[in-house]
């Protein structure tokens, strides 16, 4: 069974970031989950706030979590409200139900997720698309 390596996930990471900086946006912050939910690599660049770890975290774990990228968990959130509002209230559920967390696959299974945060959701996923990409890992979800 396939899993994502440190380096890929430091890969992933770098990427995202560096797409950042392409677009002019924000400072942003890169959270990347293994299969299981667990931090492989974080990355913060100077001028993110503080809250921003635990944010790209809740939307990488999310995506993870419910096996669909956290735009669609936004989307249902908008939907059943009720829903989203008592998976949140589960014990140690971190979901942020906005775009920027997406589930990585190699050869089709899920390995991880990648949450992106400090500019606007649809510019998050787009640099959470292009680190997944340049670690030539697909996207899920």
């Amino acid at each position: 069974m396939p899993s994502l390596a440190l380096e890929q996930a430091n890969t992933i990471a770098s990427a995202a970031i560096a797409k950042g900086r392409e677009l002019g946006l924000k400072p942003l912050c890169v959270a990347v989950v293994d299969a299981g939910g667990h931090l492989v690599a974080v990355q913060r660049e100077t001028g993110a706030s503080n809250l921003r770890p635990q944010i790209a975290m809740a939307k990488a774990t999310g995506a993870l979590g419910l096996g669909v990228s956290s735009r669609k968990i936004g989307e249902m959130a908008a939907e059943r409200p009720t829903f989203i509002a008592a998976l949140a209230a589960l014990a140690d559920a971190e979901i942020i139900p906005a775009a920027g967390g997406v589930i990585l696959c190699i050869e089709g299974q899920k390995v991880g997720a990648v949450g992106v945060t400090g500019d606007t959701s649809d510019n998050d996923e787009i640099c959470a698309l292009a680190g997944a990409a340049s670690a030539g890992v697909e996207t899920a979800g």
